[in-house]
């Protein structure tokens, strides 16, 4: 299975349907760009005869499922040019609605992760990080929990630095005691296509080890084989 949006569409419905394992499709839905998502909803639907909404809503709950149906049907600006007044306008708003009061408003937050563009994102983070003194994924940190706010760090982080954020995934899935094989798999091999080379230079500059090298000491046999041939040559 070599196509990247079949292999996404089949992903998604593994973790939703079969697994209940919201971190991987989370992470695979809050990291395409709408056009990608589209075409995974397509795929999707005519592989397993059912929508992706319809697996959202049936296995997701509260504000994460919320923020994944907003997600995979708001439309979304894909241009790189930003309205830097309305970048503002957006920060002060989920300031507004979030740490200048007591209890969240998550709609704002839902509406402004889910219709803006990677580069607008950017921007805003820029913002609330000059005129509050910290990020914007600090703010999500301090204001949510649990499933929605992992969708929410999912689309500012990917959105900032994609490759520095799958370098971090790793790095977790693999650090202390027995190795998170599931997410290992599923990130090196949804990754290799798109941006491995820059995650692996992410990961030396983080943790000062190869990717290469950490993959190495915390898989055997055959399927460290089959990782590390994915991976490439080390950087």
């Amino acid at each position: 299975m070599h196509d990247p949006v079949v292999r996404d569409a089949v992903i998604i419905r593994q973790c939703l349907a079969v697994d209940s394992s919201f971190h991987g499709a989370t992470e695979i839905i809050c990291s395409r760009t709408h056009s990608q998502m589209q075409s995974i909803k397509e795929v999707y639907l005519s592989k397993f005869g059912a929508s992706v909404d319809h697996d959202v809503e049936a296995h997701t709950s509260a504000d994460h499922k919320k923020i994944l149906l907003a997600y995979l049907n708001n439309p979304r600006d894909e241009s790189d040019e930003v309205d830097m007044e309305q970048a503002g306008k957006d920060a002060k708003a989920l300031y507004k609605v979030g740490e200048k009061r007591f209890g969240t408003d998550e709609d704002t937050f839902i509406k402004i992760f889910s219709e803006r563009s990677a580069p607008h994102l950017v921007a805003v983070n820029s913002y609330y990080n000059h005129v509050h003194g910290h990020s914007l994924k600090k703010a999500v940190k301090n204001e949510t929990s649990g499933h929605f706010r992992h969708a929410l760090l999912t689309i500012v982080q990917c959105a900032e630095n994609p490759a520095k954020y799958f370098a971090k995934v790793l790095y977790k899935s693999m650090k202390g005691l027995g190795t998170d094989d599931v997410t290992l798999t599923r990130v090196i091999v949804t990754r290799t296509e798109i941006d491995m080379h820059y995650i692996k230079i992410e990961y030396f500059k983080k943790y000062h080890k190869t990717l290469n090298d950490a993959v190495h000491s915390d898989t055997l046999g055959h399927y460290r084989d089959f990782l590390l041939q994915l991976l490439g040559p080390n950087v």
